[in-house]
């Protein structure tokens, strides 16, 4: 069985007058963290490409907010667009990514967002 040829043009058509991600919005269905979830990054395998920084798989952090609705970029980067889920703010304390990171800055804090999958409850 072939794989189906894709419009490369899909994504755009999907966009055109409403935006990206806006045009995803509705299709992920009921998110499975709240703001104040105490989540864990996993640690998946990642071929080709992710927007998951290696130096968060494993660390816990705090989820801030719901962001937006839309496939993981690994999956829509090979047309994969119909499996789209939530993505979530993380907010965690420096000192817990960079073991060496200054007592000084202690309360410094990095939040970047990650889709639903990278995600497990702690």
């Amino acid at each position: 069985m072939s794989k189906p040829v894709y419009d490369l043009e899909h994504h755009a058509k999907m966009a055109y007058g409403i935006g990206d991600p806006q045009c995803f919005k509705g299709k992920a269905g009921k998110p499975k963290f709240k703001e104040g979830d105490r989540v864990r990054i996993k640690d998946l395998p990642d071929i080709f490409y992710t927007r998951t920084m290696t130096y968060t798989r494993g660390a816990e952090g705090v989820v801030t907010r719901l962001v937006y609705e839309s496939p993981a970029a690994e999956d829509e980067a090979f047309g994969n667009e119909d499996t789209p889920e939530w993505f979530y703010s993380v907010k965690f304390m420096q000192k817990d990514l960079w073991p060496e990171y200054s007592e000084t800055y202690s309360n410094d804090a990095l939040e970047t967002e990650f889709p639903e999958h990278y995600l497990e409850a702690v």
